[in-house]
């Protein structure tokens, strides 16, 4: 007599076998499905469908503003900007403005189906400039070594929903994403594409100055940024602008320290803890929330002198690893593309870490130069990517999931936000360390966190 066949029991992976016994097996079974999910993403097809799905999401939740005719986040005062302008009072031409004067482009571009379509017309310049930054990050879908990448970039617009799809960053990132990409092959492009990023929001020029310490085609770099800039500027003073060109870098010169700035988690426990005369109030004129409380006002002058110093020690160490790599014979494209990311990511950094502001689309900053990072040095760029998850994660639950009871001292609320500024430190305080580490004679090649792990050459893939 033969037995029954017998069938061997699935073996459950030690990822799931924590889980409750009746649990392992439909979870090893969602497992197992893993690899094919992950070939399938890795694909053109795959890539896109994500995409396609991602942003149905979005428009998903934005459909009923846009049946309404009104707008979400930061979209009522864009849409009130464009309705003034074309009524005759434009920003920067008539009125000192807190913006670039390239960001009218992406705010009265969204106006032109109508002031009702607003949120609309947005939403659809968001999806082109996340389109543009998928298709730069995978050469036109071509390059699979940038699919990892762009579906990073595709994960940190969700994770910092609804900021990522109701900012100018939205719009300006996907521009730094692309002057990124084609820095080393099209120098000039690369500049004129990062200075347009800047002239629609400023921090971008932290990426300008890190290529332009390190490129051996700065030149070209500069050219391209320079007959941008020159369109902008000429374009505003012909209309009667000049006086108010340049007011985003003073408008907001005597704000307060804003809630969310890492320097302001010293006044937010303070105000949490009940100390006197330390409280969280609201700014009316700029339509946000500032910490008070002893030594708040001087803290803020202090970062003011911080940031300009932090930057230039910042480009000292930069120039300083790029003339140790020329020194050494081995200063290749490869190598100066992975010091202009990191010189990108420390310069950046420091423009959040020492800064009074702290608003959450500040995670935008940073998230475009890590997409690139780990196409040009994934080993190197994996773990900075996913504590950015992270920090773009406590970001989104800070804002706006729990921002009012932070606004009410909640010490849940206030240990979230310190979670997400110490973070910011920390990815601040590696991108230093690793600019000083590529600078050092001591150190080999193979053990600085810039130069890990094989070149995959963006510009050439």
């Amino acid at each position: 007599m033969t037995s029954a066949p017998q069938h061997p029991l699935p073996v459950v992976p030690r990822s799931v076998g924590w889980l409750p016994e009746s649990w392992q097996g439909p979870a090893a079974r969602l497992f197992a499905l893993r690899g094919p999910f992950r070939r399938q993403a890795l694909t053109p097809r795959g890539l896109m469908i994500g995409f396609a799905v991602v942003h149905a999401l979005f428009f998903l939740a934005l459909l009923p503003t846009m049946i309404a005719g009104q707008t979400q986040g930061d979209l009522p005062l864009y849409r009130l900007w464009a309705e003034q302008a074309k009524l005759g009072y434009w920003p920067v031409l008539d009125m000192p403005w807190v913006y670039p004067a390239g960001a009218l482009a992406p705010i009265m571009g969204a106006i032109a189906a109508g002031a009702y379509n607003y949120q609309l017309g947005w939403f659809v310049l968001m999806v082109a400039a996340n389109l543009l930054a998928v298709l730069a990050l995978t050469g036109n879908l071509r390059r699979r070594s940038g699919y990892p990448a762009a579906w990073y970039w595709l994960a940190t617009v969700v994770l910092l929903a609804p900021v990522s799809m109701l900012r100018l960053e939205g719009f300006a990132a996907p521009l730094a994403i692309a002057g990124l990409v084609v820095l080393m092959r099209r120098p000039a492009v690369a500049g004129a594409l990062i200075a347009a990023a800047t002239w629609i929001k400023v921090w971008p020029a932290a990426i300008a100055a890190a290529a332009v310490t390190v490129a051996s085609t700065r030149l070209r770099i500069v050219l391209g940024g320079v007959v941008v800039s020159a369109i902008i500027a000429v374009t505003v003073v012909l209309y009667g602008g000049g006086a108010n060109l340049i007011s985003f870098a003073t408008i907001q010169g005597d704000r307060a320290l804003q809630l969310e700035a890492p320097v302001a988690t010293p006044w937010v426990w303070a105000t949490v803890l009940g100390i006197p005369g330390s409280e969280i109030q609201q700014n009316y004129v700029l339509a946000t929330r500032e910490v008070a409380g002893p030594g708040a006002h001087l803290a803020g002058e202090i970062v003011g002198l911080l940031m300009p110093i932090s930057f230039a020690v910042i480009v000292v160490l930069l120039w300083r690893a790029r003339r140790l790599a020329a020194a050494q014979n081995r200063l290749t494209d490869q190598l100066q593309q992975k010091l202009i990311l990191s010189g990108s990511f420390a310069l950046t950094a420091a423009l959040i870490v020492f800064n009074k502001v702290g608003s959450p689309q500040y995670m935008l900053w940073l998230t475009p130069i890590v997409a690139v990072g780990l196409i040009v040095a994934p080993a190197a760029w994996k773990r900075a990517a996913q504590w950015m998850a992270a920090a773009c994660f406590l970001t989104t639950l800070v804002f706006p999931i729990l921002y009012m009871p932070l606004i009410d001292g909640n010490p849940i609320a206030a240990f979230v936000l310190l979670a997400r500024n110490a973070m910011v430190v920390g990815l601040f305080v590696w991108s230093v360390v690793a600019l000083w580490r590529a600078g050092s004679e001591t150190v080999r090649e193979r053990g600085s966190v810039l130069v890990a792990a094989p070149v995959v050459a963006v510009a050439r893939g």
